[in-house]
C-alpha cells in the first residue's frame, strides 16, 4: 500500500520500530525484544510501504530521519497495525485546520513542512461576527416573510418573488461587512419570468448567500434536516426550497418531480450538480439529475461559476471567515435536448473558467 493512496489523511502519523544507530530501518519483526513508537517528522519525506511479503508477516517499513521526533512508546502486544490505522483515522478528524505540505504523491517540495498549523485568530473572530450579523438580519426580516406569506400563496404560489426579495436583503446585509462580490455576465441571466435550470460549482457554505444576492427566485434543494432549524428553516419553507433526503432514492425521485412541476408553472430551480461541497477546491463530477430535468422540460441550463467562496470559508471550517473577495460569473444559457450533452457542456464551461480565473 503506497502512501499516495492515503493522501487524504493529513498530517501523516507514522508507526515504526524504535530507531537504532542507523537512520534507515528495513523490514523487522516486532517481537517482545523490540518496542515501537508513533510520531511525526518535520524534516524529510516519508514513505510507507506494505508489500505482499510484509503483509503476510505484518511488518512495516519506514525510511526517514529520526532527529528530534516526539515519541510515544507502546507495547507491540497491543497490535501495531490496528494501532497505526486507528491513529491515522483519528488524527485525520482533527487535522482540518492543518495543512501538511510534502513531496508525497508529487505534491509540494522536499523541504516543505507543516505550515498553517493554526487558523488566524482574526478569521475566527470574523466568523463569530458573521453569524452574529446573519442572525440579527434573519430575526429582523423574518417578520416580513411571515406577514407576506398568505398573500404569496394566493397570488404567487410558485415563484414567490416577495420571499426571495427578502432573502436577497438578508444575504446582502450578511456578506456586505465581510467580503465584496463582483458580478460578470449578468446580461446572460434569463428574464425573471422565464423558467430555467441554474447550476453551479459548490465550494463553500457561503455559496448560498452569494447566489441569493442575484435576486432570482430559483428554488434551491436542501437536506431535510436544515428545515428543522428555527427561523432559517421557516424562511426556507416560505421560499419554496425543495427538501431532499440524501441516499433515499424515493426522495430523490420526488425531488426531481417537484422540480419539473415548478418549472411547468413558471418557476426556476437551482442545482449543485456535484452533490456536495468540494473539499479541495477541485470540480467534481456532475450528476445527471439537473440536466434530465432541463431536457424533459425543455428549458435552458444556466451555468454559474463561483470563485473565492472556498477561500473565505473553506468546506469543513464553517466557523472561519477569511478576508477575500468573490466573483460570480454567469455563462450563456445552454439549450439541448440530450441531458448528457447538457451535463458535459455545463461542466466543461465551469471547469475551463475555474482553470483560467480561479
Amino acid at each position: 500500500m503506497e502512501l499516495s493512496s492515503l493522501q487524504s489523511l493529513s498530517p501523516l502519523p507514522l508507526c515504526y520500530p524504535k530507531p537504532s544507530s542507523s537512520s534507515t530501518l528495513s523490514f523487522l519483526p516486532f517481537s517482545d525484544r523490540t518496542r515501537a513508537y508513533f510520531g511525526s517528522s518535520v524534516r524529510k519525506r516519508a514513505t510507507l510501504r506494505n508489500s505482499c511479503n510484509s503483509a503476510q508477516k505484518n511488518f512495516l517499513h519506514i525510511s526517514r530521519a529520526h532527529d528530534h521526533e516526539p515519541r510515544c512508546y507502546f507495547s507491540p502486544n497491543e497490535g501495531l497495525n490496528r494501532y497505526c490505522i486507528s491513529k491515522l483515522y483519528n488524527l485525520n478528524k482533527l487535522s482540518r485546520y492543518v495543512v501538511a505540505k510534502s513531496e508525497l504523491a508529487g505534491a509540494g517540495t522536499p523541504d516543505a513542512s507543516y505550515s498553517l498549523s493554526e487558523v488566524k485568530l482574526s478569521s475566527k473572530v470574523r466568523g463569530v461576527c458573521f453569524y452574529a450579523v446573519t442572525a440579527i438580519a434573519a430575526i429582523s426580516l423574518i417578520g416580513f416573510m411571515i406577514v407576506a406569506h398568505p398573500f404569496v400563496l394566493l397570488f404567487d404560489r410558485y415563484r414567490r418573488k416577495a420571499q426571495h426579495f427578502v432573502a436577497k436583503l438578508w444575504a446582502a446585509a450578511t456578506v456586505a461587512p465581510f467580503f465584496k462580490i463582483e458580478y460578470e455576465g449578468l446580461e446572460n441571466l434569463p428574464s425573471h419570468d422565464a423558467p430555467a435550470v441554474y447550476v453551479s460549482n459548490h465550494q463553500s457554505f457561503l455559496d448560498i448567500y452569494t447566489l441569493l444576492t442575484l435576486g432570482r427566485s430559483f428554488k434551491f434543494i436542501s437536506k431535510t434536516a436544515i428545515f428543522l432549524f428555527p427561523i432559517i428553516g421557516w424562511a426556507m419553507s416560505m421560499m419554496g426550497t425543495i427538501p431532499l433526503k440524501r441516499m433515499d432514492s424515493r426522495s430523490q425521485l420526488e425531488c426531481l418531480k417537484r422540480c419539473m412541476d415548478l418549472i411547468g408553472n413558471g418557476a426556476s430551480v437551482f442545482f449543485f450538480p456535484e452533490g456536495t461541497r468540494s473539499k479541495d477546491g477541485k470540480l467534481g463530477d456532475f450528476k445527471k439529475g439537473a440536466f434530465s430535468v432541463a431536457a424533459k422540460t425543455r428549458v435552458p441550463v444556466v451555468p454559474i461559476t463561483l470563485i473565492g467562496t472556498g477561500g473565505i470559508m473553506p468546506a469543513g471550517m464553517e466557523g472561519v471567515v477569511n478576508s477575500g473577495s468573490v466573483k460570480v460569473i454567469i455563462h450563456k444559457p445552454i439549450k439541448e435536448t440530450d441531458p448528457e450533452i447538457l451535463r458535459q457542456i455545463a461542466r466543461n464551461t465551469i471547469l475551463d473558467t475555474l482553470k483560467l480565473r480561479g
